[in-house]
């Protein structure tokens, strides 16, 4: 199935989001991180949009993949500033589901 390969990357994504929001809010300095967890939080909704429309078999979604791809790309970035592990491993979640993305539109 075409689809396989992104919905396990958009789920692995969603998840490490939003693991990653709610470790934040454990972190001595929540201040710091709270345009980390917004963007987690965004992060793993759209990811989570695209998974169920790709799950109904729905074809016009290539611009809701495009979307995916912008907001992956900057939630992989506002976790990139941050040293914390849980930071570290949602941004290569965001970064993997970025090329997965970029394979399903290719």
């Amino acid at each position: 199935m075409r689809n396989e390969k992104l919905i396990h990357a958009l789920g692995n994504c969603i998840n490490h989001c939003n693991y990653c929001a709610d470790a934040c809010l454990d972190e001595d300095n929540v201040k710091m991180m709270v345009k980390c967890i917004r963007t987690d939080k965004v992060c793993a909704e759209v990811c989570a949009a695209l998974n169920q429309v790709l799950a109904t078999g729905y074809t016009d979604v290539n611009d809701l993949v495009k979307y995916c791809i912008k907001v992956c790309k900057a939630c992989a970035e506002e976790c990139e500033q941050h040293d914390h592990k849980h930071c570290q491993d949602c941004a290569k979640a965001c970064n993997d589901c970025v090329k997965a993305c970029q394979e399903f539109l290719a």
